[in-house]
């Protein structure tokens, strides 16, 4: 027998958790990453189109839901923002935004200006607000801290991928400064916290794998603000993502032993960006080796997107998608 949801439906939008914009940066991290491939390689962008439109559309269903629950049950939003790994995700809507507006820039480059715009004040506005919640108002615990409180710093190095081109140097310039700068204040925090205190919570084990994604998207940013070249920081930005990745191997025994969550959509842009970091180094460097891993990992990201796709719908048809917890 199917399982049923033992949540009314009424109440269901009470728990549409602001987690579900990891997927749309999950589908637009793999639609950028088909776009460079098919650049790469001299091929049509077909495939990289049609993901960036399923990404928008997501995109607009999540917000247009979020939103009613915002009118509807704004009690759960602060829920939320209170709560010590949830506030981290709010600014996956900005980097949303960010990385919608790097997919559009080849083709619409005005319209993606508009997007980025948006998003980057958006990000602002929600660096200040995540990192001020972080300061001094909460007795937050060692436990409390786990690889999802990058998020907001990799929304702030994403920002330079698309500000560059686009003409906003300076503002890029300030963004990249502060992401680079909290990476390696929460990467002190959060080795500490996985080394000397409790182990991640099952739900929570699949964020290991944003520790792949500072140093991937910090790259890309870096490359846009020093012209394109493959210099020293940007090698060892390069190598501290492949490092981040072996650990994340190493640890897929854990990974197959738990159940599905809406966590999991974490291992997807995470992915996405060392695919692109990949294929930039290999462009730069001439190095076949580091294409042909590329595309290594773009199959690997494939496989992980529509994985989680499936995974996701399966759970939604059991009514296990927005589930007090």
């Amino acid at each position: 027998m199917t399982e049923t949801s033992t949540v009314p439906d009424e109440n269901r939008l009470a728990h549409f958790p602001v987690t579900f914009f990891a997927t749309v940066m999950g589908l637009v991290g793999l639609s950028l990453a088909l776009h460079l491939f098919e650049t790469r390689f001299g091929m049509p962008h077909v495939a990289s189109h049609v993901v960036l439109v399923l990404a928008i559309a997501d995109f607009l269903a999540v917000s247009v839901l979020y939103l009613l629950k915002a009118i509807r049950h704004p009690g759960a939003i602060g829920g939320e923002w209170q709560h010590p790994v949830k506030l981290a995700f709010f600014p996956a809507i900005s980097i949303s935004l960010l990385l919608i507006a790097t997919a559009l820039r080849p083709e619409a480059p005005e319209t993606a200006r508009v997007v980025w715009t948006l998003g980057a004040g958006t990000q602002a506005m929600l660096t200040l607000s995540v990192i001020s919640g972080w300061i001094g108002k909460r007795p937050f615990q060692p436990m409390h801290i786990s690889p999802a409180w990058f998020i907001p710093a990799v929304g702030n190095v994403v920002a330079p991928i698309a500000g560059v081109p686009l003409g906003f140097v300076e503002v890029s310039w300030l963004f990249f400064s502060v992401g680079i700068l909290f990476w390696v204040i929460l990467l002190t925090l959060v080795i500490n916290r996985l080394i000397f205190h409790e182990p991640l919570p099952a739900r929570l084990h699949p964020t290991l794998v944003i520790l792949i994604a500072p140093p991937a998207v910090g790259m890309m940013g870096w490359l846009q603000l020093n012209g394109g070249e493959l210099d020293a920081f940007a090698r060892m930005l390069y190598y501290a993502a492949t490092f981040f990745t072996a650990i994340v191997v190493l640890q897929a025994p854990v990974f197959a032993k738990l159940p599905f969550a809406l966590s999991w959509w974490a291992l997807s842009f995470p992915i996405a960006a060392l695919t692109l970091a990949t294929f930039r180094y290999g462009e730069l460097a001439g190095s076949s080796f580091h294409d042909g891993l590329g595309v290594a990992f773009l199959i690997a990201l494939l496989v992980i997107v529509g994985g989680l796709i499936f995974r996701t719908s399966i759970a939604a048809l059991k009514g296990q998608i927005c589930q007090p917890e």
